[in-house]
């Protein structure tokens, strides 16, 4: 039906001649005849009255006729008709509902237990740590060989957190959307699953004691869990893509959540009462990770913008870090092909090593004194994202990666 570029042209009821004259006198003099008035002018001119009266001749169709010009000249509508108020209610409902949909779709939750009893004969809770377990010495050794495989996850597993100070649990965040925790002195099996997330699940975090636990997915919720039972507590979003989440590192703050967001903002909750407390609003892309420093006053975090900003914990500007933090040139850590993927870094626990997962599924370890890469190891097929030194026995390392395995090292 196309006859022009933009669509479909018709003629009007105007010849072109007529149509160019007045287009012309419009444009030059900010004035034009109205077609309807003219029209009207000429009918009564060389018109019979009485064929002007009778609707049946053709000189009443041409005095009555309207031209495409002629508009309501009314004046405007104030009232609404009974249907275009539902409509606008409709509107305003559907407009509702989206606003809410933004929030993260809510997925009830769910939890199993996969171990043989929650209690054992003593009354103790399977989460709790072994009496015996100390370190077994100062001194990290890093591992060669492959000791363990944890695997039941359906898709890649982004990140795994060892059970604070004992390390006898490890949880993982997988993306089949669920969370599990393992055993890792004895059985070696999951211990409990956690389902509440409706898409992959991005970061995981225990708090100091390991009784509770934070996960966060692609869902855009930020979920509170009860790691003994496996109840979900309370579930927090603003409607953006959680990235990373963290309790406060202080016992007496144990419920100040703070997530990194896909919106660039820090986003700080008081757990107790569900209300954001503080939003943190400086940087240029999503943030990546939140770093607590100097005693838990101050936290550091990395965005995409490629920066990396110093916070003073409830304030929401950013400090001047020349005096406190400087970029050490000497210490740079190469080798790892890790461009696109958010392989994680880590210390050992004597500081003595740092190491990261890669995009080929290796792990690499690099000694902080020289910068030199210590050794290599292959540990998945795909990506390497995470990778975590036990608290405790000290020359073992767990990794993670997207062939949806966590192994064991020694």
């Amino acid at each position: 039906m196309r006859n022009h570029k933009l669509g479909f042209v018709e003629d009007a009821a105007i010849d072109s001649f007529v149509f160019d004259e007045q287009y012309n006198t419009f444009h030059k003099y900010g004035f034009a005849a109205d077609p309807s008035a003219s029209a009207a002018e000429e009918d009564d001119d060389g018109m019979d009255k009485e064929d002007a009266e009778n609707p049946a001749t053709d000189a009443w169709l041409m005095k009555n006729r309207k031209s495409p010009w002629a508009g309501k000249k009314e004046g405007l509508q104030s009232e609404l008709t009974e249907e275009q108020k539902k409509y606008a209610e409709e509107h305003a409902r559907k407009k509702e509902e989206k606003a809410g949909g933004e929030k993260g779709e809510l997925v009830a939750d769910k939890t199993t237990f996969h171990g043989k009893e929650e209690r054992d004969y003593q009354g103790r809770s399977w989460i709790a740590p072994p009496k015996d377990a100390k370190a077994s010495n100062d001194h990290c050794y890093i591992p060669k060989r492959l000791v363990h495989t944890w695997s039941g996850h359906t898709k890649g597993v982004s990140a795994i957190r060892f059970f604070p100070k004992h390390g006898h649990l490890i949880l993982s965040a997988g993306m089949d959307t669920k969370v599990k925790i393992w055993d890792v002195f004895n059985s070696g099996k999951c211990m409990r699953t956690y389902m509440g997330h409706s898409k992959a699940v991005r970061d995981i975090s225990f708090c100091n004691d390991g009784s509770k636990l934070l996960t966060a997915g692609y869902d855009k919720n930020i979920k509170y869990w009860d790691t003994e039972t496996g109840q979900g507590i309370s579930t927090f979003s603003t409607g953006k893509i959680p990235y990373v989440v963290k309790l406060n590192p202080d016992d007496d703050k144990q419920t100040i959540l703070l997530a990194g967001m896909s919106d660039k903002k820090i986003v700080q909750w008081d757990m107790n009462t569900g209300q954001i407390t503080q939003e943190y609003d400086q940087h240029l892309g999503a943030v990546n990770t939140i770093t607590f420093v100097d005693n838990n006053r101050r936290f550091v975090t990395s965005s995409d913008d490629k920066s990396f900003r110093v916070w003073e914990f409830g304030i929401p500007v950013v400090i001047n870090t020349r005096e406190r933090f400087q970029l050490n040139k000497k210490k740079r850590f190469a080798g790892h092909i890790v461009a696109g993927y958010a392989c994680q870094v880590n210390f050992s626990p004597d500081g003595r090593f740092v190491m990261s997962g890669d995009g080929e599924g290796k792990c690499w370890f690099w000694d902080w004194k020289s910068c030199k890469v210590f050794r290599t190891l292959k540990c998945h097929e795909g990506v390497c994202i995470g990778a975590e030194w036990h608290p405790l026995e000290q020359s073992k390392v767990a990794t993670c990666g997207w062939d949806g395995l966590i192994k064991y090292w020694d």
